[in-house]
């Protein structure tokens, strides 16, 4: 490490010749930089002071408040004028006459007519008012002074002392002085105070009905957040919606455009008003601009739904309280209540509730069902429910084939007669035949029937889950008639439009979930055939009309609206099985969810209901199995499944055969025939891939072996 030496003294040694000198250069230095003006500087001070939040915040608050008062001041002022004068009544001629509504004007006009004899009858009582207030006023003194009086004559009499006479006339005039000083001395503090008190009462009325600009006003009032509904708010956001006609209208009402609501009622989580719309407004104008009619109330879409109810013209806005709808429902009557129970014909099944918060029930009685909507959104959860309550009426019986066949039907073993569970083409073919089944015991009875009237057959549950796939299936049978497809040709279609037709006579319903539907997967002539059509979140507006029917779209129902997976489990139903309100033709129901282990213990109860019955399970469980073929089975069109997935799938398929199976026997499995589960985003997965070609290796191996 070098050091710098430092000398205090000159050097006396004279400078060697052969030391070059040393040459000192003279840098200038860097010239000072020029002093910022002062008006500069004092403008930037002001430009952060005017900006910063905190005079942002003060301003606001001070105009805020201004403004609360001297609008207050407005309101009053209106008011007073309003119940003087018949400006009133003027303005509300103008918005039933704006309105289209002439009847209204005229009764109106008869108002303002009373109104104003009354006001003249009231002028000319006060010409003749001072005269007789003067005449009260005398009579009054008069009676008073004599009543004194009269009582100190009394008091004399009783003391014996003629002094006495005045004694209460004495009293009167120390009281009434004494109330003289009291106001000598108030009256100055009063005078004082009471302008502070009529602008306090003024800001007030200003602060209630939030009288300043938007900009002035707290963030959670300007963002709308836990704003009330008011019939001012409402009529803003009509006025606003987009709709020349309507805002024309509205302007012309002056300030009466409320005129045009019905009563604001509370509705569950919600709101619900009436609107009748102005002459040149059609209803579905309106039913068009629901996202912008509820971003102008401050609401989501998905918080405002717009019906049209009996009366011409008119619409029905509920409007829910900001949030409510993403606050879960109680849990299902079916879990609380272990007392609980059903009878097909008369009782309706617990399903949810509607948007008031009431309990939304359903008659199943002589009704088949159609669920429907996209995956994962709860349709199996909603049909699931119904069939649990049902369960608890022991004279139901139950076939069902669940071609989704991971388990969620496996509660009925023990109840249904006939469990199909899996989702292969082979199980297709089967709830095929088992719909093609239920037909023969449809005509059965019906055969029955005609010799007999007076039979009551059993009610029989046709329960096919994932339908679709049954509809899409590409087998043929030996005829060569296609198990699926959307012809006369079709075996599934058939049987389920037989049952459809003559089937409810009987007591042979038929009850169906399906995902996303089409006209190739639910054919237009089986989902009209459906007496309850229930719709979870679908993605288009034409998918609706093919889930509810056009008629309940039109009118309102909107599945296509609904949140994929915030919406889980909320159906909008056309039924005539539950309660829908006069005018409308559906009903918007939040179901309630039964998870897998209460829905166990209802079935439970199910089946102590019922002398037991024998499951028949349509692939026999004492024929060997083929894991690696099944393995295959489950995973289906899936690229790649989850192992716990897979084993799961595999014990809905085959419990008694697969119920040990874990991990290990998987891996071990799929090792056998030179394949392993692998790894995906750090989750084991089987891949369809390598089962396919482990099956492809085994079935070539086994050639090999037998030419050899």
């Amino acid at each position: 490490m070098s050091e710098n030496v430092v000398h205090l003294h000159k050097p006396t040694d004279p400078p060697s010749p052969h030391t070059a000198p040393t040459v000192l250069t003279v840098v200038p230095d860097t010239p000072p930089a020029r002093p910022v003006p002062l008006w500069v500087r004092s403008g930037r001070a002001i430009k952060t002071g005017v900006t910063h939040e905190r005079t942002k915040s003060t301003v606001q608050t001070v105009a805020r408040h201004s403004l609360y008062t001297l609008n207050g001041g407005r309101i009053v002022t209106r008011r007073a004028w309003d119940g003087r004068t018949g400006s009133r009544y003027e303005r509300m001629i103008r918005a039933a006459e704006a309105a289209g509504n002439l009847e209204a004007a005229e009764e109106w006009e008869e108002r303002l007519q009373r109104f104003r004899a009354a006001r003249h009858h009231r002028r000319m009582d006060l010409l003749h008012s001072p005269v007789e207030a003067a005449k009260g006023v005398a009579v009054g003194a008069g009676m008073s002074i004599g009543v004194l009086v009269a009582l100190g004559v009394i008091m004399a009499i009783s003391t014996g002392n003629v002094g006495d006479v005045i004694t209460p006339l004495t009293a009167t005039i120390d009281f009434i002085a004494l109330l003289i000083r009291i106001v000598q001395i108030v009256w100055g503090p009063a005078l004082t105070i009471g302008p502070f008190l009529a602008l306090l009462a003024l800001w007030s009325v200003g602060r209630k009905q939030q009288a300043a600009p938007n900009w002035a006003l707290p963030a959670n009032v300007r963002n709308g957040e836990g704003e009330p509904i008011t019939p001012s708010i409402v009529v803003k956001a009509l006025r606003d919606l987009g709709v020349p006609a309507l805002a024309r209208a509205i302007k012309e009402m002056g300030d009466a455009g409320a005129s045009m609501l019905g009563p604001i009622r509370i509705a569950g989580c919600g709101v619900e008003v009436d609107v009748t719309l102005p002459s040149g407004v059609a209803t579905n104008e309106v039913q068009g601009k629901r996202r912008k009619l509820a971003e102008n109330l401050t609401r989501h879409e998905h918080e405002v739904f717009i019906t049209i109810p009996e009366a011409a013209r008119t619409v029905r806005l509920w409007i829910a309280d900001s949030g409510a709808l993403d606050e879960p429902i109680g849990p299902s009557p079916l879990v609380t209540d272990e007392t609980l129970t059903a009878n097909y014909k008369t009782g309706r099944a617990p399903w949810g509730q509607d948007l008031r918060g009431d309990a939304a029930e359903l008659s199943v009685y002589q009704r088949h069902l159609l669920v429907t909507g996209l995956s994962n959104q709860g349709k199996t959860a909603a049909l699931r429910a119904l069939a649990l309550w049902l369960a608890l009426d022991r004279t139901v019986q139950f076939w069902i084939a669940d071609l989704k066949g991971v388990g969620d039907w496996a509660p009925f073993d023990g109840i249904a007669k006939v469990l199909i569970e899996g989702p292969s083409d082979s199980h297709c073919i089967q709830a095929t035949e088992m719909v093609e089944d239920a037909v023969e015991e449809m005509n059965r009875r019906i055969e029955a029937v005609r010799k007999d009237p007076s039979i009551v057959f059993p009610p029989l549950i046709v329960l096919v889950d994932e339908a679709q796939k049954a509809f899409m299936c590409p087998a043929k049978g030996e005829d060569g008639r296609p198990y699926g497809g959307a012809k006369a040709t079709s075996r599934y279609f058939m049987a389920v439009r037989e049952i459809h037709n003559q089937g409810r006579a009987v007591d042979v319903l038929m009850w169906q979930g399906t995902q996303d539907p089409t006209d190739q997967n639910l054919p237009k002539l089986v989902r009209e055939g459906a007496h309850t059509r229930a719709s979870l979140v679908v993605g288009t507006e034409s998918q609706a009309e093919m889930a509810l029917g056009a008629k309940a779209v039109n009118a309102g129902a909107a599945p296509h609206l609904l949140r994929q997976g915030l919406d889980k489990g909320t159906l909008v139903v056309a039924s005539d099985g539950i309660a829908i309100p006069a005018g409308q033709s559906s009903i918007t129901v939040r179901t309630h969810f039964i998870d897998d282990e209460p829905a166990a213990e209802i079935a439970a109860r199910a089946k102590a209901l019922r002398d037991g019955v024998a499951t028949l399970h349509a692939i026999d469980r004492d024929e060997e199995r083929d894991p690696l073929a099944d393995v295959a089975a489950v995973i289906g069109d899936a690229a790649r499944m989850r192992t716990d997935e897979v084993l799961k799938r595999l014990h809905a398929l085959d419990t008694a055969v697969y119920r040990e199976w874990n991990n290990v026997r998987l891996k071990r499995l799929l090792e056998e025939h030179g394949e392993e589960p692998k790894k995906s985003h750090g989750v084991m997965v089987v891949r369809r891939d390598d089962v396919a070609r482990a099956l492809a290796n085994r079935d070539a191996d086994g050639s090999t072996s037998a030419a050899e």
